[in-house]
């Protein structure tokens, strides 16, 4: 179950790069500014600067659990699962709190909340 842990958690933090990359790098390309309904370069203009910042959010948890993979496939085990239970519990969280906000980004929080939650659970599982 352990590895079936890491695979699950290496999959939430490469999603977690990818909206890093569209949040804080490619926030203002017509096709990004689809992906997260921005009516116009105006308006993403305006609220780039949050999008970068919210990009490097995304980053630092996907870099918190891959140092947790790492320190789990190395025999670091304690380590390891505090590292990849508080990236991907914070992605979870992350995603609850999107979606409580508004139902209609319910498509979005369940691509970035649902493998780490599938994660959790199986590390949780494999620790039993």
């Amino acid at each position: 179950m352990l590895v079936a842990t890491c695979v699950l958690a290496v999959l939430a933090a490469l999603i977690h790069v990818g909206i890093f990359w569209l949040e804080s790098l490619a926030w203002m390309r017509p096709e990004t500014r689809e992906v997260f309904g921005i009516a116009s370069e105006h308006d993403a203009q305006v609220t780039r600067a949050l999008a970068f910042n919210q990009g490097f959010y995304n980053l630092f948890l996907a870099i918190v659990t891959s140092v947790g993979i790492v320190l789990l496939a190395t025999g670091s085990t304690a380590a390891g699962a505090a590292l990849v239970y508080a990236g991907c519990g914070s992605m979870t969280a992350a995603a609850l709190v999107l979606v409580s906000g508004s139902r209609r980004y319910a498509r979005a929080a369940a691509l970035q909340g649902v493998v780490p939650l599938l994660a959790v659970l199986a590390l949780t599982v494999s620790l039993v």
